[in-house]
């Protein structure tokens, strides 16, 4: 899910301050984005949120602006 990390990033989040405005631990967030482990369905609209950016958004890759004017 390099996805949330990039999400994460764009909303200047660390996992320090995302961690803590979710509840969980750091290393949680870690797992998140190395693939380790995922997001309870509980957190998608949490995260979805802070991240202002749809669900499906926490699981598709960005597309650049090349990317979507080709489809």
């Amino acid at each position: 899910m390099s996805e949330i990390k990039a999400l994460r990033k764009k909303a200047t989040f660390t996992q320090e301050s995302l961690a803590k405005e979710l509840g969980v631990d750091r290393s949680t967030i870690a797992k998140w984005e190395t693939g380790t482990s995922f997001p309870r369905a509980e957190m998608l609209p949490k995260l979805a949120k802070l991240f202002d950016c749809s669900i499906d958004d926490l699981f598709e890759p960005e597309q650049t602006d090349t990317a979507k004017t080709a489809s």
